[in-house]
């Protein structure tokens, strides 16, 4: 009996120390939530001294705002109490006596001494948590904005270096395809300029070894020739003014109402004259004769269009003229029955200075068609083809009509 009641003495100097040494606060409540026991670490942590808060409620630990719902809290939990963290999942704040707050963790505990249960509830500051906390948070945030702004800048970055490689793209294309008109043009100029000139050249010399009158007929023969080449030079030279002022804006449209049956009749009498063999030039018109469009552009067109279709048709061919105007628009269809043009180079048609495969023995620049397109644009027309290899071209020209 003896050992037993030395037994008690011992553990509770043992319970006691763990209750006034411990670095955590001990707080003692009975079943009405009255404060029964507090430890030193606890009244140093509310700034109580022992008499002044046991035989209070425990709210007076808590701030007021909490009172209402911790009254429920602590209702509840005395119908079924057991070991636990309190407020999972809130943040919970604690009342020093100068009603200063903090931050506070709480964990509660349960037992029973003679019949009655009590409730011990283990507090702990948590400021230095809390606030090491918050600077994580705030650490976390600003390096989250920190990576958006990076990545959005990084975004901005990759869009710009997509944007400056298709720029480069495109630079580099335009570059090539400049480099491959240069070529065009250097071939073709070389070409087109020597034959006149070489013509003129021989002629030039013919002409001066011809003196005695009889030989007259010679002479003639040899100006002539000279003529034609410094025409030819002309009109080379025309196509490349023709072209300049197009590529610059240059050219404006001078819409007046003529004759377009009359205007087309003169035009191909004039190309029937520098026909081929036995080729014929043959003309038919239905509708309104009177059309607004600009006359000089538009002749220029037709005669780049005969021309072609006298130069690419054989003698003892027919090569057709059809119009067709009415108050909404006119049509011009020009059918030849000609070398026509394969399916691989119709797509590059009217490119500057393209010459078909089948078209490089023919004089020519490779502008005619381009101009001409350019020319149908600036009138607000269109021009279409078909064409089939060795059977002839037709070429559609359609003018919707909007007077001023």
């Amino acid at each position: 009996m003896q050992t037993s009641k030395q037994e008690l003495i011992n553990e509770s100097h043992y319970f006691e120390a763990l209750f006034n040494n411990s670095t955590i606060g001990i707080v003692v409540v009975n079943s009405k939530s009255i404060i029964q026991s507090i430890n030193p670490f606890a009244l140093n942590l509310f700034e109580y001294y022992a008499d002044e808060i046991i035989g209070k409620p425990i709210e007076i630990l808590i701030p007021n705002r909490y009172h209402h719902n911790h009254v429920k809290s602590r209702d509840a939990y005395s119908k079924n109490p057991k070991n636990r963290t309190m407020g999972i999942g809130m943040d919970l704040f604690a009342l020093k006596k100068d009603g200063l707050e903090f931050p506070a963790e709480v964990s509660l505990g349960i037992y029973e001494n003679s019949g009655e249960k009590f409730t011990i509830a283990f507090i702990n500051n948590i400021t230095v948590r809390k606030k090491a906390e918050l600077e994580v948070k705030k650490l976390n945030d600003e390096l989250e904005d920190s990576v958006l702004q990076r990545t959005k800048e990084l975004t901005q970055t990759l869009h710009e270096l997509e944007l400056s490689k298709e720029e480069l793209s495109k630079s580099l294309v335009k570059e090539k395809e400049l480099n491959e008109l240069k070529s065009r043009f250097v071939s073709m100029a070389s070409h087109e300029f020597r034959t006149p000139l070489s013509t003129i050249l021989s002629s030039a010399s013919l002409v001066a070894k011809y003196k005695d009158t009889a030989e007259q007929e010679n002479r003639e023969k040899h100006i002539n020739r000279i003529k034609n080449s410094v025409n030819s030079l002309t009109d080379l030279l025309n196509e490349f003014l023709s072209l300049g002022k197009i590529e610059e804006g240059k050219i404006s449209t001078n819409n007046i109402r003529f004759n377009l049956k009359e205007m087309l009749e003169n035009t191909c009498n004039e190309m029937q004259a520098l026909s081929k063999n036995n080729q014929q030039l043959i003309y038919s018109h239905t509708g309104v004769d009177l059309v607004f469009l600009d006359v000089a552009l538009l002749k220029n067109v037709i005669l780049n269009l005969l021309s072609n279709a006298i130069k690419f048709s054989p003698e003892n061919s027919d090569i057709i003229i059809t119009s067709k105007s009415s108050q909404i628009k006119t049509d011009i269809i020009i059918k030849d029955f000609g070398i026509g043009i394969n399916i691989e180079d119709q797509k590059h048609l009217f490119e500057r200075f393209f010459r078909a495969e089948n078209a490089t023995n023919f004089q020519g620049t490779g502008l005619g068609l381009h101009i001409a397109q350019k020319s149908i644009e600036i009138m607000n027309g269109t021009i279409a083809f078909k064409s089939k290899l060795n059977k002839g071209t037709e070429f559609i020209l359609t003018f919707l009509h909007k007077e001023n």
